[in-house]
């Protein structure tokens, strides 16, 4: 079969079992269970013969029956019928209990597709194929395809989990990342971050055989505290070719702020969890659930609070290595917030250089009205002076308009940011905005390209960093507005972000 044939057939049958009721979420959680089955049984057999170690079928109590059928893609491609169905929903319960990889995979998993001949159309479809001969490009491209249609599905909610993959690409881009250093995600979502960064360091450097050896085993490692997400991710990366089908997992499901697990990483790229609070949910004295807001307890972190992204912000400060590089998307309550917000900013331009943000526009992300910026900024050795001299500003959020169905960002959209950021020697650097319009430099008042000093964000009230300095043009020349669906899909937005807001209060409340 043809790639796009390939291709083409895994799309149309997400649109028949859409039909009768599946979701692309549900689609693509089967699909990865069955590709790990099948992949695994073809790595099982010549050239590979790996050691798999599937277990029989167990019994309520998580205990193997004795002379069981295996829980492997031989046995369950035989059954047919309301036989298929009931063995398939035993097996995906026998997995879940597993150890390690096969554990990580079939946590809480379920059979979604209730109909036998649906099913056995799925898994025929799946077994005429070797899937280990299937390009990992190929393979990788209908994934990540499922991974963003899944994302798009806002009855999903899974749009919280993936950052757009044009930005993911100008991030990696700036960050440059090397061969045999390490990368780590502590949100790392379905692994975008790890592709971009994977795929960058095979476009870019001629690896020798230690290189691919520690690029597919050693680079990369993540948090991701929702077993379905997780699981998404690993598929993701066994389809790019990334870790071992029988080796150790490199997602923790463990919640990445809880304490400093002191491994240091030379690189992270982290788009955390939108939601300004931590919090728990807990039953009171009268058996009503109330939700308290959680703070955590770190000696390493420079505030306590449970603002969420401040959290992460100093987590992944104390993960990077003397000279590690971080790029974290952020909301813009980070930039500006008093309290432990200001205290955070201030140690941040102390202890590291944070030489770059770059100012997102709404309408990229599935969650709505989220305004964003991406951090970038590499960890130093302690020492009297604060470590930031200057912090460069590319604003493009003025003036810009994307939404997800028109208009969408692309990375050529990023370029100019990325020529800017000038990742070859990123300490020469022009800025293309100056007070007065200067053509022979190619600068004046509308260069989104802009330095501040570090003197300058100092004197500012609580260090605030959301600076901007371009006028909104809409403001000014209604000649100028966007096309009316993009203004009504922003006024939308805005105001189902004010409706989260809201619901936010009666939660606290």
């Amino acid at each position: 079969m043809t790639e796009s044939a390939l291709i083409s057939k895994v799309w149309n049958f997400a649109n028949v079992l859409r039909d009768d009721g599946v979701g692309y979420g549900d689609y693509l959680e089967q699909i990865t269970y069955l590709l790990f089955l099948k992949m695994a049984d073809e790595m099982s057999k010549p050239p590979y013969n790996k050691n798999i170690g599937f277990p029989r079928i167990k019994d309520t109590e998580g205990n193997e029956i004795p002379n069981g059928e295996f829980c492997s893609w031989e046995t369950l491609s035989k059954k047919r019928g309301a036989e298929l169905e009931a063995f398939y929903t035993q097996m995906l319960r026998s997995l879940g209990t597993e150890k390690g990889i096969l554990g990580q995979i079939f946590t809480k998993s379920q059979n979604k597709i209730q109909d036998p001949a649906k099913l056995l159309k799925v898994i025929d479809m799946i077994g005429k194929e070797q899937w280990t001969m299937v390009g990992a490009d190929i393979k990788g491209d209908i994934y990540e395809g499922l991974l963003e249609k899944n994302a798009a599905d806002t009855k999903s909610g899974a749009g919280q989990y993936f950052t757009p993959r044009a930005l993911i690409k100008a991030m990696v881009a700036c960050l440059d990342p090397q061969p045999m250093k390490s990368v780590h995600d502590p949100s790392c979502g379905t692994g975008g971050f790890f592709l971009a960064a994977y795929d960058h360091i095979i476009r870019n450097h001629d690896l020798d055989r230690d290189q691919k050896v520690f690029l597919k085993n050693k680079t990369f490692s993540g948090n991701e505290i929702v077993a379905g997400t997780r699981r998404l991710c690993l598929m993701n990366m066994f389809l790019h070719n990334i870790g071992e089908i029988d080796g150790n997992t490199f997602i923790s499901p463990n919640d990445a702020l809880i304490a400093d697990e002191g491994f240091r990483v030379d690189y992270v790229l982290a788009n955390p969890p939108f939601g300004k609070k931590s919090s728990m949910t807990i039953t009171n004295e009268e058996g009503d659930q109330e939700r308290q807001d959680l703070s955590y307890n770190r000696q390493d972190f420079w505030a306590s609070t449970s603002n969420k992204q401040l959290n992460f912000l100093q987590h992944i400060r104390t993960l990077l290595k003397v000279n590690g590089e971080a790029a974290v998307v952020l909301p813009d309550n980070v930039l500006f917030e008093g309290g432990a917000g200001e205290t955070v900013r201030k140690e941040l331009l102390k202890t590291t250089d944070l030489h770059t943000i770059l100012r997102l526009p709404t309408g990229i992300f599935y969650a709505n009205g989220v305004k964003a910026n991406v951090l970038f900024f590499d960890n130093k050795p302690a020492a009297r002076e604060a470590w930031t001299e200057n912090v460069w500003i590319y604003d493009y959020r003025t003036n810009i308009h994307h939404t997800l169905k028109k208009g969408t960002m692309q990375l050529e959209d990023l370029q100019d940011f990325i020529d800017c950021y000038n990742p070859s020697n990123r300490h020469r650097r022009n800025e293309t905005w100056s007070a007065e319009l200067a053509p022979e430099n190619g600068t004046g008042p509308e260069g989104r390209w802009r330095k501040f000093t570090y003197e300058e964000i100092i004197a500012r009230d609580k260090t605030n960093l959301d600076i901007f300095w371009l006028k909104d043009k809409s403001l000014a020349d209604l000649d100028n507005l966007p096309d009316p669906d993009v203004l009504a899909l922003e006024i939308i937005e805005d105001v189902e972000a004010a409706l989260d807001g809201f619901r936010g209060v009666i939660k606290t409340l």
